[in-house]
């Protein structure tokens, strides 16, 4: 009669999950628009609202507060990738400004659009690693090296 083993009960135990080991690493995982956590499963269910709880690891990420600041990162990136493009317009090419605010708009809206999602996954993703607001701050368990 073969034996039976138990098995942990997937509804009442805790999924086991890969913690990031580091800063960056939890970055990139919400640069890419997965959860900070596990890596696994999307963060954001529309363009910029996160899902309220992971479907892998359990997260609940409602409690992040992003708010205004992947904004504030996006207008500071984009504006100084931009201003030498602007001052090179003007200055080298002699355009004027109204053609020049012609281009440029555009292209910093079209910019800022595209990083907006990935850098709020970078933000939430900040914020859980350093446990900020409602976010419990958690590590890999380092396991201790022996000394020789």
């Amino acid at each position: 009669m073969p034996t039976a083993f138990a098995m942990a009960d997937p509804l009442t135990s805790p999924p086991r999950v890969e913690l990031p080991a580091s800063a960056p690493e939890t970055l990139l995982r919400g640069l890419r628009g997965r959860c900070p956590r596990c890596g696994e499963a999307g963060l954001f269910r529309k363009w910029l609202k996160p899902v309220d709880t992971c479907p892998n690891c359990a997260q609940d990420w409602s409690v992040q507060q992003a708010d205004d600041f992947p904004a504030y990162i996006g207008i500071f990136v984009v504006g100084h990738l931009l201003a030498p493009v602007v001052i090179m317009m003007i200055s080298t090419f002699g355009m004027s400004a109204w053609l020049t605010l012609a281009i440029i708009l555009p292209v910093s809206v079209v910019m800022l659009i595209a990083m907006l999602q990935p850098v709020k996954g970078a933000v939430i993703g900040m914020l859980w690693w350093w446990g900020v607001g409602a976010f419990k701050q958690e590590r890999r368990k380092v396991e201790p090296t022996e000394e020789p």
